[in-house]
Order: structure tokens, then C-alpha cells, then sequence
């Protein structure tokens, strides 16, 4: 059984229009997730957490695709999985 391991993380933006962060240093690790839909529950959890700051952004990075680089995949390949 292939393992998908997905990273949700965040952090404060320069600009709210653009994904660089203000400080890479101050980046939040919330953790890594062994589902989509456990890493989405806690990226939700920390997008309402931080929604009152427009500049707050948390992102779901899919750890299994970094490991399968030949692998062809859609951005909502893992969506409902």
C-alpha cells in the first residue's frame, strides 16, 4: 500500500496576494498527516484559528508526490481520498 503523506504548514505573508513569507524563521509546522482529509481537518483548523489576521496562510504540501517525482499528478488528485 502506497503511503501519502501530507505537510501543513504556515506562517505570515509580506503581501496577502502573494506566498512569500515574512519570516521563514517564524514558519508554523503544524505536522505531517497521513491522510488528505486528516491533513485538511487540521489546515481548516488553523485557517480559522488565524482568521482574523489577512496576512495568515496555511498550504497542505502532498510529501508523497516529492518522493515519486515521475509521477504525473493533478492538483486535486487526492481531494475526497
Amino acid at each position: 500500500m502506497t503511503q501519502r503523506l501530507h505537510l501543513v504548514f504556515g506562517g505570515e505573508l509580506v503581501d496577502p496576494t502573494k506566498n512569500v513569507f515574512k519570516d521563514v524563521d517564524d514558519i508554523h509546522i503544524v505536522g505531517i498527516f497521513p491522510s488528505y482529509e486528516t491533513a485538511y481537518n487540521a489546515w481548516k483548523s488553523e485557517a480559522q484559528r488565524t482568521v482574523d489576521n489577512a496576512h495568515m496562510r496555511y498550504y497542505i504540501a502532498h510529501l508523497h508526490r516529492l518522493r515519486d517525482e515521475e509521477a504525473a499528478a493533478s492538483s486535486t488528485e487526492e481531494l475526497g481520498s
